[in-house]
């Protein structure tokens, strides 16, 4: 029969060291690791990861995420390199070799072949002593202190904290090349991330029962539409009519958000019912395009710090004002966003 609080034990201890591994590469995020970070962005090829066994495993996950970031990026396996996979290496290619040992045989025959092709070696492995950190122009420690299983000799602890410093070099990189929404909207097109990334903001904006309000509305009457319109705000439009062009747009002239309604009920008391909606209406309100992309609506919403856009037409026509066709907020954008509420 199985020991409940002995199997819980051994599970939280085995994550406590992981979690632990990871922790311990921090300070090792000096000099180091910044030159690493320089050179694979300064790389004119494409960064060929390479590794053995469960590193050759961790290596070809942190080669998809450096390729999903913007960074050119495939594994390649030293015992496939041998029988003509060196093809794919070019003078131009940098090589991240993963080995915990820094010594595996299969690598480290390797190793002089990248050297006679004098293509630069970034190093990771748990010893700066070792054949890989010999070899390599930048070393990059990912030692852990102990491997998380009882017997402290399956790759567990390491492969983890290998994973997470290949995650830090990726995230490092989005920052230093810039890497944006739109770029990886380009390198994943297909699925539902790829459909997100690549949405505009008609697709996915509210176009129905909008809460418009009018300027001259008496709030009590407003306070209605909004809550109606459960979009936490009122859009307050006039209407601008041109005979001559035959057109009719609702001009945005305004908005009104819940924080308005409670800080003007608190300053107006009772006489806030009668107030009419221009006395309390923000009148600069945030808009965007319905052709922008919705990762520039999330974006403009991180810098404003708000929850909500509308949306307008844009106009061809010179000095006509732009219709109001929808609303967007926080919610309608790619999940995992950061968005203030």
């Amino acid at each position: 029969m199985i020991d409940s609080q002995t199997i819980i034990k051994r599970a939280t201890e085995c994550l406590q060291t992981e979690a632990a591994a990871i922790q311990a590469l921090v300070p090792r995020l000096d000099d180091t690791f910044l030159c690493a970070v320089e050179a694979i962005r300064d790389c004119k090829g494409k960064i060929v990861v390479t590794g053995v066994g469960k590193s050759g495993h961790i290596g070809s996950k942190i080669a998809a995420t450096l390729a999903s970031t913007g960074t050119p990026a495939f594994f390649l396996n030293p015992l496939d390199a041998y029988h003509g996979d060196l093809g794919m290496l070019s003078e131009n290619d940098l090589v991240l070799a993963i080995s915990y040992s820094g010594a595996t045989e299969e690598l480290v025959r390797f190793l002089p072949i990248i050297q006679a092709k004098k293509i630069p070696i970034i190093g990771m492995s748990s010893n700066p002593d070792s054949p890989l950190a010999r070899c390599a122009q930048i070393h990059l420690n990912i030692a852990v202190d102990t491997e998380a299983d009882p017997l402290n000799l399956i790759p567990t602890a390491s492969t983890t904290a290998t994973l997470a410093l290949g995650d830090a070099l990726a995230c490092a990189l989005i920052e230093a090349t810039h890497f944006q929404p739109t770029d990886f909207a380009m390198l994943h097109p297909g699925g539902d991330l790829g459909r997100k990334l690549s949405a505009k903001v008609e697709d996915v904006m509210f176009t129905e029962n909008l809460p418009f309000l009018h300027p001259e509305m008496p709030m009590a009457e407003a306070i209605e539409i909004v809550t109606k319109g459960t979009l936490g705000i009122g859009v307050v439009v006039e209407e601008i009519k041109n005979e001559k062009l035959k057109i009719k747009n609702s001009r945005l002239v305004g908005i009104i958000t819940d924080g308005d309604i409670r800080r003007a009920m608190q300053r107006l008391g009772q006489e806030f019912f009668a107030t009419p909606v221009a006395e309390i209406m923000s009148k600069n309100p945030k808009t965007i395009s319905k052709d922008a992309r919705v990762t520039e609506a999330g974006e403009k919403m991180n810098h404003h710090s708000i929850h909500t856009l509308v949306v307008v037409e844009n106009s061809d026509v010179s000095n006509q004002p732009s219709a109001v066709v929808g609303v967007i907020d926080s919610f309608s954008c790619l999940p995992g966003t950061r968005f203030y509420h």
